[in-house]
This record gives structure tokens, C-alpha cells and sequence, in this order.
């Protein structure tokens, strides 16, 4: 598995966050189509926030974020200050469904 976080602060991260806030059903679309796509999530803190997109492999985070730079620039209006990624190969994933079984 490989993930790509991005951070928005700054210029035109808020506006982001409304956009990706009104835009589900557009960005289920826009990243579930991508071969090997896992998982995308929207986190806001303040006037910004990251978005997390697990994908099966590097290739697929590749192009979650070309697809994220171009959904936003063909939306929005105002200049958005360059975002800040982080990205690499998961060490670590599960969900809750995997929870290993309480003890009784």
C-alpha cells in the first residue's frame, strides 16, 4: 500500500475544505475511479487541513494528486498556496472491522 498526505494552510485552504465539504458524490467519482484506490479522507483543522488517499500502490497516489491539483484548480476561483505532501509506503493499516476480539 502506498498513501499521500496533503496540507493546505494558508491562501486559499479554507476554500478548499468548503469545496471538498459540498463536493462527495464528485470526488467519490474522481478518486474510486483510479486503479487500486483504497481509501480518501477530508480532515479540517481551523482555516486548513490534509487529505490522506491510500492507494494500492505508488502509481495510484500519483495520480489521486494530479486528479486532486486539477479538481481544484478548474473550481476555485482564488490562488490556493502551494500544498505541502508527504507520501510513502503504509507500514501499518487496518480498520475497525479487523479489531482483533475483546477478551470476556
Amino acid at each position: 500500500m502506498h498513501a499521500v498526505v496533503r496540507m493546505y494552510s494558508g491562501q486559499g485552504a479554507s476554500e478548499v475544505f468548503d469545496l471538498v465539504a459540498r463536493s462527495n458524490p464528485e470526488l467519490k467519482e474522481l478518486f474510486g475511479s483510479i486503479a487500486g484506490f483504497v481509501s480518501y479522507t477530508a480532515v479540517r483543522n481551523g482555516d486548513g487541513g490534509m487529505t490522506l488517499t491510500v492507494c494500492e500502490d505508488e502509481a495510484g497516489t500519483a495520480e489521486s494528486s494530479r486528479r486532486a491539483a486539477g479538481f481544484i484548480k478548474e473550481r476555485l476561483t482564488e490562488p490556493v498556496k502551494p500544498t505541502q505532501i508527504i507520501e510513502g509506503s503504509t507500514v501499518l493499516q487496518f480498520t475497525a472491522a479487523e479489531r482483533m476480539p475483546t477478551a470476556v
